[in-house]
């Protein structure tokens, strides 16, 4: 039997902090359907589709245009996910963005493919396993040997940073509100997502997840309900010996063009590995790139005592040693007047070369080891250690500096982690270094220094508009009195390099009078040139490999595409900024800012490592292609995937029937529409022509891709990557045509996590919730660029809607009472125009791909319009009418499709009686909304509650003692004021309103800043602005700007009014309800609910009534 136990280290990780469900029943009826449903698409192969086939249209008889034309298609995917594990709800998230896409798509009458494949390429898998070799060697291997430990929790801090920036995102973790446990182990991290003990060395073999987690992921998508054509799934990396041919295609192809090159370059590499570790290789750090500075080489001239006993005989007599700080600011090192260390910190005297040794901390070592700076490459040689506390005191030569010989002082906030724990101090210019001086020089004593080593005179090096010694200025400006008012001295720090930067010109030396921008790369080489300080590289922030290396920057000869070379990226650049419509749709200003930003700073990318699973490059063999470099253009490949083969590692030959062999480069190039066939592509790949034009009718087909959705995170790599690689290898017309980013994924208002159980795979929200509340949950999630949220109560609720919906369906359906013949002109008509208008709004959201409002059109609107009509009808003593309850049945059924399928297709076939599947009916064409209904529609809703409203603001009122004579709790009468006539002050706002509002548009034509200001200025504001924004309500509602703005109302009052008396009646509680019809100034009215007799009219509430806003009054009978 397979042992369930869960490990102490992983009994946080199985404590779950997600709902609990009381009662089943409901659920489980609605799964029962679903089940039934996902059978019947699978056998019926309803999400496969193919493309027109050549022997129904010949190849070059058509264009591919005209073929799209004449069958419209739809081609959508998503970033196919990575198997180590299970998919999670925000895979889901992102799942269900293009799901509702296509599933819409097809309502459209779309041909609409949406396939999926499993990356398994890069480092994860393999050092996953490589883990799990080790584990068994060390515990057995069922683990049997394995002693559980009692391991104290670890707390987690909540890091800090700056706000996000759209033009560069950031890899970053969340805040861990509670102590948490990190499996140790491996196998550990199996169990838990519940691989039984005795299954789990299998894994320690890379090829077993291939074979493993994709049927898995399936199998969760499958529950799901996800519109994938099953066929044109694959693995990735040469386990798939047909998508090896095919990344080996694209780097031929690549490096042909020159986007491939070769050379020395600064990457992100990890000394445990021995290569390169690339976004995807990483636990930690996605997005950080290597870091240039410029170190220093601070000549030893004087050691302080401590340091001199430390070092004592280890260097020879002849060497130089010098302390190296690295800097960012190489221009400012005219204004050194002292070096700082860390006192609390180790550091080592590390040997460049046989004549020079570097005083610098380990870290910074590591990172030298391969960039050329140490004598031996990969070999750090540390022939000393001393505490930063015993250099201090010691006497250095300071390069450029006016101070040629400047002291070590201490400075406590100096750290390890950044640079080489060596800082060179510039106090005209950096508000850290002047706040650290000043504090020295106060306090020497206790620092255990000389006063004098911190008072060398501060020299004027730079001049900006504010000052020529900034540093100083703004310390004092920002009233910054130690160096542990951290805030204030980011934000001087922040000001002065700013300003330094970009405002300022030099003071001194070689390039005196030249802006510091244009100085700053002229100082570091001559820096440089004069054997004074070198290049040194290290990465921006922490980075670790899935092996569990922090990783160090390597300057390495290596294969790298060329990302930042200058004609390339001005295409891309142009084509994300779309100026012409053209170009790629991103369906939010946030999403192309992003792309735009990283089009801008994105340079060289190594797209080759030694270690992971993959392809081979075809020219160098010992290397492979990296994760993100064969992720590129592969939906290319699914359009011709199930020609290829019929399984995921092409075992089985498809419906092209050839071999890996058969798919030499230039068939490829044939296939993708960048070449013509000729006989010597036939000869040369042995496959017969009508087999090359049926793949070539595919491609031509379905693509371009329609439509890309991905996480924002991946626009930093993938996804601008994706956008390079099309341009560079498919002609202009194959292009992408949009990319969607949605944010991350929280659950129930947290951060997903499973440290804390706040975390659930797919497989747990649709067994938790089932697939349609679970869909419909995800879809109420959001849909920006920001983060979304999960909301367990909006799938759990969900259930109830749906089951009581079904429930009601099949009920009213079988009602032989409802009422048929012609629809009357009150509750009939506005229900019937609301359905059109619903209908028609969900439509516009659905192509907007804005799925949350759809969901409120298609879904709860639509509810509350049925509820309404139900309310309306029964107040009115009357029955449904039965055609417009089957048009409800028919509508909902069919607005929901996209987003909740099964119970769709339950409703469509189960009740409606329709033979073929809802997945292959129409979004349904109704008349657009008449304006005067749906206004007459809305002032009923409005006038409902407004009347609710009335009685509890008389009430309080009677509270005050402002009025005596109504009683709630005895019989009631309520009177209704109308007027047909505006008060004659709002003439003017009415012809303000002319005057800006543009009809043509239907928007403003100035701000509401300014016109806020312009009704301030006419003296009436606060009756003034209620009754403006009112017009302008009515207006983007879709009223007629000639009729709003000459004050008319485009349905009757009156008739709308006296219609809604015997349901005011019903949920008010009312005797009775009298309509007055009055006019400014007069104190007699009309009731119109006596033929229009005269009355008198004396409550002061009668004059509040303006045309659409009736007043209200209360009084008991």
């Amino acid at each position: 039997m397979a042992d369930t136990s869960v490990p102490k280290a992983m009994e946080v990780l199985a404590i779950s902090k997600t709902k609990e469900l009381k009662g089943t029943e409901k659920r489980d009826s609605l799964i029962e359907i679903e089940k039934k449903y996902q059978l019947l698409w699978e056998e019926d192969h309803i999400f496969e589709v193919d493309a027109p086939s050549t022997d129904e249209y010949p190849l070059g008889s058509i264009s591919a245009d005209e073929l799209r034309e004449k069958f419209p298609k739809f081609f959508g995917t998503i970033a196919y996910p990575y198997m180590n594990g299970r998919l999670h709800a925000g895979h889901a998230f992102s799942f269900s963005k293009i799901e509702f896409h296509t599933g819409f798509a097809r309502m459209q009458g779309k041909r609409c493919l949406f396939p999926l494949g499993y990356h398994c390429t890069g480092l994860p898998i393999k050092a996953s396993a490589d883990k799990l070799v080790k584990e068994v060697k060390m515990f057995g291997r069922d683990f049997e040997n394995y002693k559980e430990e009692d391991e104290e929790p670890v707390p987690v801090a909540a890091p800090k940073g700056p706000k996000e920036d759209l033009g560069k995102f950031n890899a970053k973790k969340g805040k861990a509100a509670a102590k948490t446990v990190k499996a140790k182990y491996q196998w550990q991290i199996l169990h838990s997502v519940g691989i039984p003990k005795e299954e789990i060395h299998l894994f320690a073999d890379p090829q077993y997840w291939l074979e493993f987690f994709p049927p898995e992921c399936k199998k969760d998508l499958t529950n799901f309900g996800a519109r994938i054509d099953w066929r044109r799934q694959f693995v990735t990396t040469d386990a798939n010996p047909y998508y090896d041919a095919f990344v080996r295609w694209q780097m031929n192809r690549l490096k042909e063009l020159h986007k491939i090159k070769f050379g020395k370059r600064y990457t992100i590499y990890s000394i445990k590995d021995g290569q390169p570790c690339m976004d995807h290789d990483r636990s930690e750090g996605e997005g950080v790139l290597p870091q240039e500075y410029t170190a220093l080489k601070l000549k030893v001239l004087e050691w302080a005592p401590q340091a001199a006993e430390s070092i004592k005989g280890k260097i020879p007599e002849d060497a130089s040693v010098f302390l190296v700080p690295a800097t960012l600011r190489p221009e400012t090192m005219y204004g050194q007047t002292c070096c700082f260390v860390g006192p609390n910190l180790n550091y080592g005297i590390f040997k460049a070369s046989e004549k020079e040794y570097f005083v610098i901390t380990e870290r910074g070592a590591k990172n030298m080891a391969y960039q050329g700076i140490f004598a031996q490459e990969g070999v750090i040689d540390k022939i000393a250690d001393v505490r930063g506390t015993d250099l201090v005191g010691t006497l250095v030569n300071a390069p450029l500096s006016f101070h040629k010989q400047v002291r070590v002082l201490p400075m406590d906030t100096v750290l390890a982690t950044k640079g080489t724990g060596v800082v060179t101090s510039v106090p005209s210019d950096s508000p850290d270094d002047f706040a650290m001086v000043t504090e020295l020089a106060k306090k020497a004593d206790f620092y255990g220094i000389k006063k004098e080593w911190a008072e060398l005179e501060i020299i004027p090096i730079i001049q900006t508009p504010t000052s020529d010694l900034l540093a100083p200025y703004l310390v004092k400006k920002l009233k910054i009195s130690s160096p542990k008012d951290a805030k204030q001295l980011q934000e001087a720090k922040e000001l002065a390099y700013k300003e330094g930067f970009y405002q300022g010109v030099m003071k001194v030396g070689e390039f005196a009078g030249e802006k510091v921008e244009v100085a700053k790369p002229k100082v570091r080489e001559q820096l440089i040139k004069a054997g004074l300080a070198f290049a040194y590289s290290e990465p921006e922030n922490k980075v670790v490999s899935r092996s569990g290396d922090e990783c160090t920057v390597a300057l390495m000869d290596q294969w790298y595409l060329d990302y930042g070379e200058d004609s390339w990226r001005a295409i891309a650049y142009d084509f994300v900024e779309n100026k012409d419509g053209t170009g790629l749709n991103t369906w939010s200003s946030d999403t192309q800012h992003a792309f735009k930003g990283v089009v801008d700073w994105l340079r060289q990318w190594a797209c080759a490592r030694t270690y992971g699973l993959g392809s081979k490059l075809p020219w160098d063999p010992h290397f492979l292609v990296e994760s993100l470099s064969d992720s590129t253009i592969y939906m290319a490949y699914y359009t011709i995937a199930h020609w290829l083969h019929k399984d995921l590692f092409g075992r089985q030959a498809g419906k092209a029937d050839v071999t890996p062999e058969n798919m030499i480069d230039e068939v490829w190039d044939y296939v993708f529409c960048r070449t013509q066939l000729t006989d010597d592509i036939v000869k040369k790949s042995g496959i017969p022509k009508a087999t090359l034009e049926g793949m070539r009718r595919e491609f031509e087909y379905f693509y371009p891709l329609d439509l890309r959705v991905s996480g924002k995170d991946l626009i930093p790599n993938h996804l601008t990557f994706f956008l390079y690689n099309h341009i560079a290898l498919f002609p202009r017309e194959y292009w992408p045509k949009s990319v969607r980013a949605n944010g991350h994924l929280q659950l129930n208002g947290e951060k997903m996590s499973k440290s804390t159980g706040n975390f659930m795979t797919l497989d747990d929200v649709v067994k938790k919730y089932g697939a349609d509340a679970a869909r419909v949950a995800l879809a109420d999630a959001g849909d920006g660029i920001s983060d979304s949220n999960f909301v367990e109560d909006v799938a759990d609720n969900t259930i109830v809607r749906f089951f009581n919906n079904k429930e009601w369906i099949e009920e009213v359906i079988k009602d032989e009472t409802l009422r048929t013949g012609e629809l009357n002109s009150f509750q009939d008509t506005l229900f019937d125009n609301e359905m059109n208008a619903l209908v028609n709004e969900a439509r516009k959201h659905y192509e907007e791909t804005s799925y949350k409002l759809a969901l409120k059109a298609g879904h709860y609107d639509f509810l509350n319009a049925r509820d309404s009509y139900r309310e309306a009808c029964n107040a009115a003593g009357i029955p449904l009418h039965k055609d417009l309850v089957l048009k409800y049945i028919r509508l909902q059924a069919l607005v929901l499709t996209p987003i909740a399928p099964h119970w769709a297709e339950y409703i469509w076939r189960e009740v409606l009686g329709e033979k073929s599947s809802v997945q292959f009916a129409l979004f349904p064409e109704v008349p657009a909304a008449d304006l005067a209904l749906s206004a007459a529609r809305e002032y009923v809703k409005t006038t409902a509650s407004n009347v609710n409203s009335a009685e509890a603001s008389q009430l309080k009122k009677m509270a005050k003692g402002k009025q005596s004579d109504f009683d709630p709790k005895k019989p009631k009468k309520l009177t209704i004021f109308i007027t047909d006539s505006f008060p004659a002050w709002q003439t003017k706002y009415i012809d303000l309103l002319k005057e800006v509002w543009d009809p043509a548009k239907n928007s403003q034509k100035i701000d509401d800043k300014e016109l806020n200001g312009r009704i301030g200025k006419m003296g009436e504001m606060k009756k003034a602005m209620p009754f403006v924004q009112t017009l302008k309500k009515r207006l983007r509602d879709g009223e007629p700007a000639d009729a709003v703005l000459a004050r008319k109302l485009v349905f009757d009052e009156p008739k709308t009014l006296l219609a809604m008396i015997p349901g005011l009646k019903r949920t008010a509680g009312l005797e009775s309800v009298d309509v007055i019809a009055v006019q400014e100034g007069s104190k007699q009215g009309k009731d119109l609910t006596n033929g229009g007799k005269e009355v008198d009219v004396t409550t002061p509430v009668a004059e509040s009534a303006l045309p659409g806003q009736p007043s209200f009054y209360f009084t008991n009978v």
